[in-house]
């Protein structure tokens, strides 16, 4: 079972020394991500799992909320311990930042 985060304070989900992954497509994240985001499209998430330490915290991020939920679902279920979900995505970040 993954956790919902507020993205607004996604440094905290991050911290000490979780993976933040951007679930969105490449040309999406060109105008812009959070600090220290990989980018690995939803689409590209079962061949690019490996990637991922399992013994850290994964921590999802997307433009809505949407594919973020899938992605952390899809790493649940895969047997990651620890997922957590950025609720809203980048639009409620940009909404809160104004």
């Amino acid at each position: 079972m993954h956790t919902d985060h507020p993205v607004t304070d996604y440094a905290t989900a991050v911290a000490p020394n979780g993976q933040l992954i951007d679930v969105r497509e490449p040309d999406e994240v060109a105008g812009g991500t959070l600090p220290g985001a990989v980018n690995i499209p939803l689409g590209d998430l079962p061949t690019r799992v490996g990637e991922l330490d399992r013994g850290r915290r994964v921590v999802v991020l997307c433009r809505s909320g949407g594919r973020s939920t899938k992605a952390a679902e899809y790493l649940t279920a895969s047997g990651f311990g620890d997922v957590v979900n950025l609720a809203g995505g980048m639009l409620a970040l940009d909404e809160a930042n104004g």
